[in-house]
């Protein structure tokens, strides 16, 4: 069963969010898609969208949750004020 939204911890995360999030890790759309499993032409469909992406929830899951255990804390409304943080003593270290 596929929803259009993801609601994880009552937080929504948006295409903005995402993109900031890779800025800060500095690691392109290339290498996210690869680290969390998910299509290359996925994350850039997501991320072309605005607001919070039309998207498959178990794909969007796996997005967030590497994000934040490389040390990024999303913050904020994802459609009002959408934030990130990047916490450096809380990156896990993978090979590049």
């Amino acid at each position: 069963m596929d929803t259009f939204c993801i609601i994880i911890d009552n937080k929504m995360i948006s295409s903005s969010q995402i993109k900031a999030a890779r800025a800060l890790l500095n690691i392109s759309a290339t290498k996210l898609s690869e680290l969390c499993g998910i299509g290359q032409a996925t994350l850039k469909r997501y991320e072309l969208q605005v607001g919070i992406p039309q998207a498959n929830v178990s794909t969007l899951l796996k997005i967030k949750t590497h994000l934040e255990s490389q040390g990024i804390e999303f913050t904020g409304d994802p459609l009002k004020n959408p934030g990130v943080v990047l916490h450096l003593d809380k990156q896990s270290i993978h090979d590049e």
